[in-house]
């Protein structure tokens, strides 16, 4: 019965141990701003393609990380750090495309897309939901002798004309 608590202790312990393990330099992480641990959220790895410079695995991965920590602990700025990983890997470490140029068209596309599609919608929405043309009250008189005929037809007898219809 004593085994389940400490059991749980010792879990607990170890899962603290091992969320802090590896995270930080001694003497650098406590001298880093915050923006050094948001660049790396913020960034595409280049050695992990399709995943954020944070969450690759990739031991290249971890000294990047680790560079930039030290580079903000030695003073220097967020752009500065940035621009020289741009300078390094080239634009495919960038999360997001620039706003300038081609990189535009990313940006403007999904906007265009989404306008034309609420157009569709309320276009189609209009339409199906306009009234109707309103149906003519009136019934127009047959012909005596196409009204005898279709009468022969369905086994009606023959109503006189003064008759109700």
């Amino acid at each position: 019965m004593r085994a389940g608590p400490i059991a749980c202790a010792l879990l607990l312990a170890l899962a603290a141990l091992a969320a802090g393990a590896g995270t930080e330099m001694p003497g650098v992480g406590d001298k880093a701003p915050a923006w050094a641990y948001d660049v790396p959220n913020d960034l595409m790895s280049p050695f992990c393609p399709g995943r954020s410079l944070a969450d690759c695995p990739s031991p290249d991965a971890a000294s990047l990380r680790m560079w930039i920590l030290v580079q903000a602990a030695a003073g220097r700025t967020r752009d500065d750090v940035e621009q020289e990983l741009y300078a390094r890997y080239g634009e495919v470490i960038r999360s997001a495309p620039k706003a300038e140029g081609f990189g535009t068209a990313a940006y403007l596309i999904p906007i265009a897309v989404f306008a034309g599609g609420g157009a569709l919608v309320g276009w189609f929405l209009r339409r199906a939901t306009r009234r109707a043309p309103p149906v003519p009250t009136q019934v127009r008189d047959l012909d005596p002798e196409v009204e005898r005929k279709l009468d022969e037809l369905l086994g009606r007898d023959a109503v006189d004309e003064a008759g109700p219809r």
